[in-house]
């Protein structure tokens, strides 16, 4: 499949692969992903986040990113969900992080694994590059790029799609920033 990727969808890809060096995370995420695209500077990608304002509060997106990994990886409908019947999820992180200490619930592997040779994919991080070739096929394209992979990324539940909604950056924002109005449509067949 990485053949059908654009230079710019390669460089998305290969750019989470360093955000996950950099960190020290063990596999790739659906964040590094995310990341990486905040740091492209040109392709159609970048024009959307741009449009939508997300280069300018790259520093909010990372915070609730953080937020989400303190969480365990939990959305806000999860906590919502939990709070519905009665079960605070912030005092259950506060008390685990009591116990175990800060950042207990983020699954950062620092200190316990040394990762060597190719970085993996988690299972998410596999649905999104598989998604993107989804929504490229839909759309009549022959070739993924990273705007692919951002539409990816909001179609797919989870921590990264609730961050972005909470951004402004939806399917359909995105869609429409991309495309115009009429296009994004077009897109909804392929998720």
């Amino acid at each position: 499949m990485f053949e059908r990727f654009t230079k710019g969808a390669r460089a998305t890809v290969t750019g989470a692969v360093t955000h996950a060096e950099r960190t020290g995370a063990g596999p790739v995420t659906e964040e590094h992903l995310l990341l990486a695209l905040l740091d492209q500077a040109d392709g159609r990608a970048s024009f959307a986040v741009a449009a939508l304002g997300l280069t300018d509060r790259r520093a909010s997106v990372e915070a609730a990113l953080a937020e989400a990994r303190r969480r365990g990886g939990m959305t806000k409908a999860d906590a919502d969900a939990l709070a519905d019947i009665g079960i605070d999820l912030t005092a259950i992180v506060s008390r685990i992080e009591e116990a175990h200490g800060e950042g207990a619930l983020t699954g950062d592997r620092r200190d316990r694994r040394r990762w060597t040779g190719g970085r993996a994919f988690t299972k998410g991080a596999k649905k999104i590059l598989e998604k993107s070739l989804r929504i490229a096929l839909g759309r009549g394209d022959r070739f993924i790029g990273e705007e692919h992979l951002l539409l990816a990324l909001t179609a797919s539940p989870g921590v990264v799609a609730d961050v972005l909604a909470e951004h402004g950056a939806t399917y359909g924002t995105v869609g429409r920033a991309l495309y115009g109005d009429g296009e994004q449509g077009r897109d909804r067949r392929a998720g």
